[in-house]
């Protein structure tokens, strides 16, 4: 990685070379459009796949309950992605954004904190509730992945590097004013 130290006036700065730049702005591109991709699909699955074969509402309801903070959050960190990819290599995410991101983070707790009452108040049945606990399981570890520790690495190195508990990027962005 080529990176280069600049000054300007009183404020220093690092800049990255021109194909680690290049690199990382398709990587935010592929990471952006996956998750709101992601959530799509989740979406059109529940809806149209296990939807109809739920027989009761409140089942129904139960799963969608913990569908939402899920699709919220991979809407949220798919446009992050690729608003980053704006500043990757130039500067630090906009304060603008360090604030909603920041909002964000408690929306998203309190989300999937209501979610949870929401799918225990609709007493779901126990194949219900297995699904509806997996889902939103599964929106807990996204919420981790981007605002508490980073989970997301290859499988082949999953156990090594997740015992690093290294600090997410959107973390670094929303603290850093000078995020590479």
């Amino acid at each position: 990685m080529e990176r280069a130290l600049h000054s300007w006036g009183t404020v220093t700065f690092w800049t990255m070379g021109v194909e680690h730049t290049r690199e990382l702005r398709r990587r935010f591109l592929n990471l952006g459009i996956g998750e709101i991709v992601a959530a799509v699909i989740f979406c059109f699955a529940m809806a149209w796949a296990i939807s109809p074969i739920i027989a009761s509402d409140s089942d129904r309801l139960a799963v969608w309950a913990a569908l939402i903070p899920l699709v919220a959050i991979l809407v949220q960190a798919g446009i992050y992605w690729l608003a980053a990819r704006a500043w990757i290599g130039r500067g630090s995410m906009p304060q603008t954004m360090r604030t909603v991101y920041r909002c964000f983070r408690l929306v998203d707790a309190v989300l999937l904190a209501a979610s949870l009452v929401a799918v225990v108040a609709m007493r779901p049945s126990a194949a219900a509730l297995v699904l509806a606990l997996a889902v939103w399981l599964f929106g807990v570890a996204e919420y981790v992945n981007y605002y508490v520790v980073r989970l997301a690495y290859p499988f082949s190195r999953w156990l090594v590097e997740v015992g690093h508990r290294r600090t997410p990027r959107l973390v670094k962005d929303m603290r850093d004013r000078s995020s590479a």
